[in-house]
């Protein structure tokens, strides 16, 4: 691997620490390499606290550096450096009174308040920049912010657990809890990446019939804001209304209206967790993203709802075993 894609990995790595805590800011890594040494690096971890290229030019000046040796460094990001108020002050003007001289950037940045007007403040000031390092993983990484800037939407991942006769619930269940289709890792594993997304969604049946609180009890992290798709009056009881953070009740059902419900709140990414005709709604006008479908190898109901079946053109981006249990990941071509 050459020199600019091994630091930019760096970045990535970085910036990936910030999973599920930066919203509604995106996943930013900094690295400062001086002789091919690292002499600097951050990352962005909450909105309204430094951004990456802060924290790794504080990393750097701590250790003695100053702007002579900044002269002579690169700086590293994986989005190009803010131009703009914000919370905090510009980046781009940061790293030019800082002294740097060469800026290499993984892509640049869709937001309206940026879109490459970092770089061209860097240009003016005589800065030599360098953008498209590892571009693809780059824009991968920040998946959701892309998604939400670009289309002015969610990004939206289904999930479900389906047995191994492919149903996703009993036809019946009198316990007001949910029925166990997947073991502890499994549900563990979901719940980390509850833990990743901005916000978390079900409809009225599903809150009622499993009374869930769709929290991340099983993993470190916050828990994504909660939404239930309801036109009538949802009882009091429900765990949604009394553990943590009130969920918001949406009373549109057609996905498209509320997709634009949720990027009216600011919401960059959601996961879809059922039932089976929310899914499948989301499914039908090919409104989804990423797909996770969680299956049981042992678990049969013989009889019950049918777990949502994909449609169009899609594939498989990885399969992991998670000890009698199995986690497909499909994406939306």
């Amino acid at each position: 691997m050459n020199p600019e894609k091994k630091y930019m990995q760096r970045c990535l790595q970085l910036a990936a620490n910030g999973l599920g805590s930066t919203y509604p800011n995106p996943l930013v890594g900094c690295v400062i390499v001086l002789d091919d040494i690292i002499i600097g690096e951050g990352w962005h971890y909450k909105a309204g606290q430094p951004h990456a290229e802060v924290l790794a030019i504080n990393h750097a000046k701590n250790q003695g550096f100053t702007a002579a040796h900044f002269e002579r460094a690169v700086l590293y990001v994986n989005l190009e450096p803010c131009s703009h108020h914000g919370k905090t002050p510009p980046c781009a003007d940061l790293v030019i009174n800082s002294g740097f001289k060469k800026v290499i950037i993984g892509t640049l940045d869709p937001h309206e308040k940026v879109a490459g007007n970092g770089v061209k403040k860097l240009n003016t000031a005589g800065i030599k920049t360098t953008v498209g390092i590892l571009e693809a993983a780059c824009n991968e990484l920040n998946k959701r912010f892309f998604m939400f800037h670009k289309k002015q939407r969610p990004y939206i991942v289904l999930k479900w657990a389906q047995t191994s006769d492919y149903f996703i619930a009993p036809l019946t269940n009198n316990e007001q809890k949910p029925v166990w289709i997947t073991n502890q890792y499994a549900r563990q594993h979901a719940h980390k990446g509850r833990a990743q997304e901005h916000a978390i969604l079900i409809g009225a049946n599903t809150a009622i019939t499993d009374n869930p609180s769709l929290t991340t009890r099983n993993w470190r992290g916050a828990d994504a804001q909660r939404f239930v798709i309801s036109n009538g009056n949802l009882p009091e009881y429900l765990r949604l209304f009394l553990h943590g953070t009130p969920a918001t009740v949406i009373k549109q059902h057609e996905p498209e209206t509320i997709l634009q419900e949720l990027a009216a709140l600011g919401i960059q990414s959601v996961i879809i967790e059922g039932g089976a005709k929310t899914l499948q709604a989301f499914i039908d006008h090919n409104l989804w993203d990423e797909a996770q479908q969680y299956s049981s190898s042992t678990v049969t109901f013989t009889d019950g709802i049918p777990a949502p079946l994909l449609t169009r053109n899609f594939e498989r981006t990885a399969r992991i075993f998670l000890k009698g249990n199995a986690l497909n990941t499909y994406r939306n071509r």
